[in-house]
């Protein structure tokens, strides 16, 4: 995307982006490039795991068109990246919508922003760690493990405390860990769509198999109602690109390569999921996915692969689960550190390790906070980690439409300038 003139709020004309600097937060510098930006997006959303634990769900709303509401549900999120785009460009803050809405629309509705980011990570950080646990011992078949609540509530812990430790240390050893997951889940959803393809195609699938369609992905073939259920669900299954933004401060060309980085990891995500969706819908029909919607690909994992192959839709999961733990983490130590260098939150949290240059109170405390939550959560009652999932999307529209309108107000001068401009700075976000 070509760059916008960033006019300051309030001026009376645009000024060119020495915008593109913030206030040095003493995050390490240039850490991390383009690709890693991109990847650390990808893997934030854990496709496998938000494949697994949502497209059942997704299928029992809308049936055949699920691949529909997918691609309805990437639109928006496509759309406000461009937003994201924009805004990082005039103020690569890591406090992201803290930060922008903050500048664009006043410190109230900064302040709500940020600690709906803040929230929602703590809650889905509960998801996350029941699914890591609960894998860590299907991985192994020790069913009994599985079966109990403290044995996979004390792994979820541990797999909190090992993450949190890694973005403790830093940035880089955090982009490394997550090439390697991401790289693990990806190569094994692929994998897994083409060998249900093929099945499906040469009659060796079950007799539940449907051969794939273009009706699928028809969005005009679904009610108002049908799209409103399924989106909500789907805007679950996209989040966490965003968290290229907030490594923005440690990326290099901070003004321009995290913004294409938001744009890139949507685009790579609306391929993955439309695949494998395709793919598991064709493989098992309907019914199938609706009779399995707490875990759709364990399910289809022995009868695709047979076993022991199934173990690598496993390894897919979990791999995503503790892949997005990690960058649940990640970006709330920082949208805390930028909060409280402004005052909105205390500022011990705004402190930066001497060695490691990262967040270190932060990042603990949102441990902490995780494994309190996750813990209670478990105390009270274990439904209550899938009906989290409703309260999620919610959240997530919220704070990621609020930081849309903050990019259209913040350039409001500019919006008509061009056609670009107007769709991807205006209307667009």
């Amino acid at each position: 995307m070509e760059s916008a003139a960033v006019p300051t709020p309030g001026s009376e004309g645009p000024v060119t982006p020495a915008a593109g600097t913030t206030i040095d937060k003493g995050l390490k510098k240039n850490a991390i490039g383009f690709v890693s930006s991109v990847v650390i997006g990808v893997a934030s959303t854990a496709p496998g795991y938000s494949l697994a634990a949502t497209l059942g769900f997704i299928a029992a709303a809308v049936a055949l068109q699920s691949p529909a509401v997918l691609l309805i549900s990437f639109i928006p999120m496509f759309l406000v990246a461009a937003g994201y785009y924009y805004m990082n460009k005039a103020d690569p803050d890591c406090g992201t919508s803290f930060s922008w809405v903050t500048k664009a629309m006043g410190p109230q509705l900064g302040w709500i922003a940020g600690w709906t980011i803040v929230v929602a990570d703590v809650i889905v950080m509960a998801n996350l760690a029941q699914i890591a646990g609960l894998y860590t011992f299907e991985l192994f078949s020790w069913t009994s493990a599985a079966e109990s609540t403290a044995a996979v509530t004390a792994v979820g812990v541990i797999w909190i405390a090992i993450m949190t430790a890694i973005v403790v240390i830093g940035i880089e050893l955090s982009a490394r860990t997550q090439v390697g997951l991401l790289a693990a889940e990806i190569t094994t959803l692929a994998v897994f769509a083409v060998v249900a393809l093929v099945k499906v195609y040469s009659g060796d699938a079950g007799a539940g198999s449907i051969d794939p369609s273009f009706s699928w992905i028809n969005p005009f073939s679904l009610s108002p109602s049908e799209i409103s259920a399924g989106m909500l669900l789907a805007v679950f299954i996209y989040w966490g690109w965003d968290t290229t933004a907030t490594v923005n401060e440690e990326t290099e060309n901070p003004g321009e390569a995290p913004g294409r980085a938001t744009v890139v990891s949507t685009l790579i995500l609306l391929g993955i999921y439309l695949i494998v969706a395709v793919a598991a819908q064709a493989y098992a029909g309907v019914d199938q996915l609706v009779e399995n919607q707490e875990d759709v690909l364990s399910s289809l994992g022995g009868e695709v692969f047979g076993s022991p192959l199934d173990k690598i839709l496993i390894i897919a999961v979990l791999s995503s689960a503790a892949a997005s733990t990690q960058t649940t983490i990640l970006p709330t130590a920082r949208t805390t550190l930028s909060m409280a260098r402004a005052n909105a939150m205390p500022k011990s949290l705004g402190k930066v390790h001497p060695r490691f240059l990262t967040p270190h109170i932060s990042t603990v405390l949102m441990g902490i906070a995780s494994v309190l939550w996750y813990v209670g959560l478990t105390l009270v009652s274990e439904d209550i980690l899938f009906d989290s999932l409703a309260a999620l999307g919610l959240m997530i529209s919220f704070y990621i439409g609020l930081t849309g309108f903050a990019c259209t107000i913040y350039y409001r001068r500019e919006i008509f300038r061009s056609v670009k401009n107007f769709f991807f700075v205006g209307l667009g976000p």
